[in-house]
């Protein structure tokens, strides 16, 4: 039925691609052939020559990746075909649960077959041309796979829980919802490295030599206490570098990619990770957990308010209000407000990003930072100068050179 909400709905998820698009756009402008001079040290014309080329790849290939999600969902959303699969699942299904779950695995199928193509072309394309893919076609494939089956798994169990929650508790039925969600997530971001990275990667604990004692003792020189430090085969798929920090208390752990350890040496691997222990000791992970949380009750309770609104799921093609219509309705819907939180997450995270590079240069570990941030950044041919107002606006970390700009001025002061 197309009412006001069904215009809304379309109006904004226009509205929403298009901004998308305008911030892409705002990053193309700032490509150029000629090296900048505050990249020089960085990028060798050559290499930059070869970044600006990965980037323009990559940005056409979004573009077209975009568009075509977008045609995809406008015609959905056009002609009704979220009301239309709640039609045909009725056909079969009684249990409000079950109903719910099927209609978003149903979804989260079709998502998935349809980008297999772009996965593919990504890896086997893109990422191969530039020198980083590693991933051979069967890694691909179990990956594909596991993700699809794990993403089923997890939406299957949060699903079952909100339709509960909503369908069949009566008062405040979104804080009981908010409340089995909440430890939910936080069991799995506290397992994280246990349960889920292992169905993808191999993690070894980092055998005993320079790199182990060298983070030992800084460690111990920060009173960070630390026994669990592992190595991930991150080269069986990209030849890019990462390293990160899981846990709280006895399950905390730092994670290396191997990768890493062949990119960088001792004293920058050190610094890297100095950098994430600042975010522990700051307990920056601590309050964006609790910010999380946080949102995520502000939007159960914001959900309350379509649930019982027939017009939503009328808007999408339905002809009887169910909880996954609703949902479905208001995602749509909430999308500008998503955006606004988004923003100021990022900025929060940008703050704590440059508290964590201030607290391994009060350490001694400034330049080390700044040495390993360069290698790390120029071997992935990551882009060094996005428009300011997309990293303004989206991005949750500082560029490069505004952390080696900070780091610099608090290195003189």
């Amino acid at each position: 039925m197309r009412n006001i909400y069904f215009y809304i709905i379309i109006v904004l998820f226009i509205l929403n691609f298009f901004w998308d698009q305008f911030l892409s756009y705002l990053n193309r402008t700032q490509m150029s052939p000629n090296l900048p001079k505050e990249l020089e040290g960085i990028y060798d014309s050559t290499e930059y020559a070869r970044q600006q080329a990965y980037q323009k790849e990559n940005s056409r290939f979004a573009m077209i990746s975009d568009g075509f999600s977008f045609i995809i969902v406008a015609a959905i959303i056009w002609y009704g075909g979220a009301g239309w699969l709640d039609g045909m699942l009725r056909m079969y299904i009684d249990n409000a649960i079950l109903l719910s779950v099927m209609f978003f695995w149903v979804f989260s199928i079709f998502d998935w077959i349809l980008n297999i193509p772009f996965d593919w072309y990504d890896t086997f394309v893109i990422e191969q041309k530039f020198g980083f893919n590693k991933t051979t076609r069967r890694t691909f494939a179990l990956d594909e796979v596991k993700s699809i089956a794990l993403k089923l798994i997890i939406e299957g169990v949060i699903i079952s829980i909100l339709v509960i929650a909503f369908n069949y508790i009566k008062g405040y039925s979104w804080i009981w919802a908010w409340a089995a969600i909440s430890v939910f997530t936080l069991t799995l971001s506290f397992f994280y490295s246990e349960w889920i990275v292992p169905i993808f990667n191999k993690q070894t604990p980092l055998e005993e030599g320079e790199l182990r004692s060298a983070i030992e003792i800084f460690a111990q020189k920060t009173s960070f206490s630390i026994r669990n430090i592992y190595v991930i085969d991150g080269s069986k798929r990209s030849t890019k570098s990462n390293a990160y920090f899981t846990g709280f208390g006895k399950k905390k752990r730092i994670v290396l990619y191997d990768t890493l350890i062949n990119d960088l040496n001792t004293d920058e691997i050190v610094a890297v990770l100095a950098h994430e222990i600042g975010h522990y000791k700051k307990k920056h992970v601590i309050y964006q957990i609790a910010i999380s949380i946080s949102f995520m009750g502000l939007l159960l309770w914001a959900l309350t308010l379509f649930l019982d609104n027939p017009e939503i799921a009328y808007a999408l093609g339905g002809t009887t209000p169910s909880f996954h219509l609703a949902a479905v309705g208001f995602s749509l819907i909430y999308s500008p407000f998503s955006e606004v939180f988004n923003f100021a997450a990022n900025y929060i995270s940008r703050k704590n990003e440059y508290a964590a590079d201030n607290f391994a240069a009060s350490h001694g570990m400034g330049e080390a930072l700044i040495e390993g941030l360069k290698k790390i950044s120029s071997k992935a041919l990551s882009n060094l100068t996005p428009h300011h107002f997309v990293v303004f606006w989206r991005h949750s970390h500082p560029t490069l050179l505004q952390r080696m700009r900070i780091l610099h001025t608090e290195k003189t002061n």
